[in-house]
């Protein structure tokens, strides 16, 4: 995956195809709020086993380190700081506790936990009358899931002391200054090593700018009663490929080619027959039945050159495409398609045939153009826009979508129907009900044809017979997995053609 996830004491819930569930801030303070008064456990309870999670997860990354320095908050995630302080002190590990904010403000739990560890010995120092020190272990206690507007004052000096003074630093819950529903810093963040997050695994952990800031996520769930998570509904899961590719039914001794569907490639304008090149062979060795691809006919050569076993066809005229489009079970539109007079009758004809279509990079910005038409909503149809691409959808900026991607994905389904596709560092997917997040792949996958490559891999999947939410699902993990086996020979320089061979090994 994009970074390693580690588990503590992980006890969750399933959706239909995530593994994980996902929270927002709001239903992770609705989690805390049942245990606390549905079930009895007293809030400090739960601060202490989150000291003690983190406390624990600390040691065994960096077993003995020479001293910490925990910088507390006045809210709840000051509060875990203060006894990861204690628990500290009582192993004899020297520990200095930096105060930021008005103390004054400190109540509740926290403040038990405050005067807990002053009672056992434990100074709080003023953060700002010296500088962290370049040694051992820092401990960010600062903000934690509440944080309502962009960092300020004090707390944006102590994220930028702790960014400075160059060591390992664990984050508590999230890391300062990061939206945990978005993904989205702050103002300011904390780059951190580790991050422990309890109760709840929040969604913005896993998306947008989180994975530079998070470190390794591990998670606990501070033995709340598993009722708890029953009590508090989210729509939100995190996908893993391995229940995914058990949806794929294993093929039978007399398995043909036609029982694994024909996917139409629609694409190749005019000097882009790569794009529909890259879709096609992709489309073939995720195990499409037969693929063919409907171009230019100056593309035809090259195809049939590159990939003897994808069927081009040279489109003149409606009655050249007509043939192929009634042949087809599955239709994958835009690869190379440019946007054309040629490009536009095709894609036309393609949405009108009422099957089952991948809709991709100029067929979408076709779409967003008003160049189609009214096309309606139907569920057999899958959109994969990058930010750039749903913003032209959306008619608002790139800026607008990547601020919160999960309302942007929500209002592309919305608008269009279908399955939706967010791409990008988490990707995202929506049917409507069910909101499914994909965090693997890794920063190699910058290259041109990476979402051509996707297409395929869903039109493959569409073609045997998997609905568009599983077949976007499986699509978008296999085809991140895939980068991620690749990337083992270096990030850099990997291109969009190096997923195919891990695909095809991870599907088999």
């Amino acid at each position: 995956m994009g970074f390693f996830f580690g588990i503590v004491e992980r006890r969750d819930s399933e959706t239909m195809l995530g593994t994980e569930i996902l929270y927002t801030a709001a239903q992770t303070r609705a989690l805390d709020h049942c245990a606390i008064h549905d079930h009895k456990i007293p809030g400090i309870t739960l601060m202490s086993r989150a000291a003690e999670a983190a406390f624990r997860c600390l040691l065994e990354v960096w077993p003995q380190p020479p001293c910490l320095q925990v910088l507390c908050g006045t809210g709840n995630n000051g509060g875990d700081g203060f006894l990861i302080a204690d628990l500290a002190h009582k192993r004899g590990i020297p520990v200095t506790v930096l105060q930021v904010g008005d103390p004054g403000k400190i109540v509740g739990d926290a403040l038990l936990a405050r005067q807990q560890v002053l009672a056992n010995g434990v100074s709080i120092e003023v953060f700002g009358e010296a500088p962290l020190r370049p040694e051992g272990v820092v401990v960010d206690a600062l903000l934690g899931t509440g944080l309502g507007g962009d960092v300020r004052g004090e707390y944006v000096q102590a994220i930028e002391a702790i960014n400075r003074c160059g060591v390992p630093v664990l984050a508590v819950d999230i890391p300062s200054g990061l939206c945990s529903d978005t993904g989205r810093v702050l103002g300011s963040a904390v780059h951190a090593d580790i991050t422990v997050t309890f109760i709840g695994l929040k969604r913005g952990l896993f998306t947008l700018q989180a994975p530079d800031y998070t470190g390794a996520v591990h998670f606990s769930d501070l033995a709340v009663p598993l009722e708890v998570y029953g009590a508090v509904p989210a729509n939100c899961s995190r996908l893993e490929l391995d229940p995914l590719l058990e949806r794929l039914p294993i093929r039978p001794a007399t398995a043909h080619k036609g029982l694994y569907g024909t996917v139409l490639v629609v694409g190749g304008d005019y000097g882009l027959a790569g794009a529909a090149a890259l879709a096609a062979e992709a489309a073939l060795r995720c195990g499409a039945g037969l693929v063919q691809v409907a171009t230019r006919p100056e593309h035809v050569a090259a195809l049939v050159a590159r990939t003897p076993e994808v069927m081009p066809r040279g489109i003149t005229a409606v009655s050249d495409f007509m043939p192929m489009l009634e042949a087809a079970d599955v239709l994958v539109v835009g690869p190379g398609l440019g946007q054309s007079a040629w490009s536009t009758e095709l894609a036309q004809l393609a949405l009108a045939s009422g099957k089952p279509v991948v809709l991709d990079a100029d067929g979408l910005n076709l779409l967003a153009s008003g160049a189609l038409g009214d096309v309606g909503k139907a569920a057999n149809r899958v959109f994969t826009p990058h930010p750039g691409e749903a913003a032209r959808l959306l008619s608002c900026a790139t800026a607008g979508v990547q601020e919160d991607r999960f309302a942007a994905v929500h209002a592309l389904q919305a608008r269009y129907g279908g399955v939706c596709i967010l791409k990008g560092n988490g990707t995202l997917l929506s049917d409507g009900e069910s909101l499914l997040l994909s965090d693997y792949g890794n920063p190699g996958m910058a290259s041109g044809g990476m979402g051509d490559v996707l297409s395929g891999v869903i039109g493959a999947l569409l073609a045997q017979h998997l609905i568009p939410l599983e077949a976007a699902a499986l699509g978008v993990c296999l085809h991140g997995a895939a980068a991620d086996v690749a990337a083992g020979e270096g990030q850099r320089g990997l291109v969009a053609s190096d997923l195919i061979a891990p695909m095809r090994s991870l599907l088999s």
